[in-house]
């Protein structure tokens, strides 16, 4: 199976300091070059941080946007199992941090994760202290008092799918009835959905079209999260950490990352930041530039724990 990476980085770079380089990946459902490189305005996050100097990588992983699909997704969902949890995920962003590493000729880089993307971080995190210099976790996932908001009932097969309606109902739900018209500016979400949707040509040929997304992520969250065992320990991490929320988060509430959070004993430093009007999906809403601006703060910093 070939697995899809995406670089973007300043014209005429040439040089590739470690602390330069971030690799991205994206949550249970959506994939990362839809999300993180979605030129909304003009802009993405992606092009953003290579506008700040930063050598810049996304992956989307097996069975999402441009990666292959497992042979599980060309038979019906019910005859397979769940597939793609999330050690599988951490051992797949492996393979693209030794890419780039090799790539560049460093021995660590920047990682971040978006939702189930920061269980995929962590845990490689985890493991694999010394390839990492900073790790972002955006909207990270804890143990949980309810279900996933994904939308799932009834046995778990193989992938589920999602629909453009049911999409855009979970992106707003949590919103202030009065904030939801203003929170979404003009097109982008069809913008993205649009891009989305079209990476996954056999969900897009049904009627009407859907998009389908692996289910191992809502198997692990019933054998962990929902069952309050953690899947791995982020007292294990020993790098420095940037956990970014936001308040209209209906997906993994503030809860989970402030749970989260206070499991960070052996980070260097670590780093609280809750962002006002804005959902699980803040990266590509109207205080988006907060965002970007945040991250970007975090991994440019330079000794962040000097007295002066």
């Amino acid at each position: 199976m070939s697995l899809y990476v995406r670089n973007k980085r300043p014209a005429g770079m040439t040089a590739f300091p470690a602390d330069r380089i971030l690799l991205y990946v994206h949550g249970a459902t959506y994939p990362a070059s839809t999300s993180f490189d979605l030129p909304l305005n003009g802009l993405s996050m992606m092009d953003y941080l290579a506008g700040q100097g930063f050598d810049v990588y996304l992956v989307d992983l097996p069975g999402y946007g441009f990666s292959d699909r497992p042979h599980q997704m060309s038979a019906p969902a019910g005859d397979n199992k769940p597939f793609l949890r999330t050690v599988e995920s951490a051992r797949a962003v492996g393979l693209a941090v030794e890419a780039i590493l090799k790539r560049r000729g460093v021995d660590k880089l920047n990682l971040m994760g978006w939702s189930w993307g920061t269980s995929t971080m962590g845990l490689y995190t985890s493991e694999n202290n010394a390839k990492v210099n900073r790790l972002v976790l955006y909207a990270p996932q804890w143990l949980a008092t309810a279900p996933l908001n994904l939308g799932n009932t009834g046995p778990l097969g193989a992938y589920r799918t999602v629909s453009r309606d049911s999409a855009k109902e979970r992106w707003l739900k949590g919103v202030p009835e009065d904030k939801k018209a203003g929170l979404i500016p003009p097109g982008w979400f069809e913008q993205w959905a649009d891009a989305t949707f079209a990476t996954d040509t056999v969900g897009a040929a049904r009627t009407p079209p859907v998009l389908r997304a692996p289910n191992g992520i809502l198997a692990d969250s019933q054998d962990y999260w929902q069952a309050g065992k953690p899947l791995y320990d982020p007292g294990l991490i020993r790098v420095p950490t940037l956990v970014i929320h936001a308040e209209w988060d209906a997906d993994l509430p503030s809860y989970q990352a402030q749970g989260y959070f206070t499991k960070l004993t052996a980070a260097p430093y670590k780093r609280f930041v809750e962002l006002g009007e804005g959902t699980h999906t803040v990266m590509m809403e109207k205080n988006r530039m907060q965002f970007f601006r945040a991250v970007a703060a975090f991994l440019e910093e330079e000794n962040p724990t000097a007295l002066e």
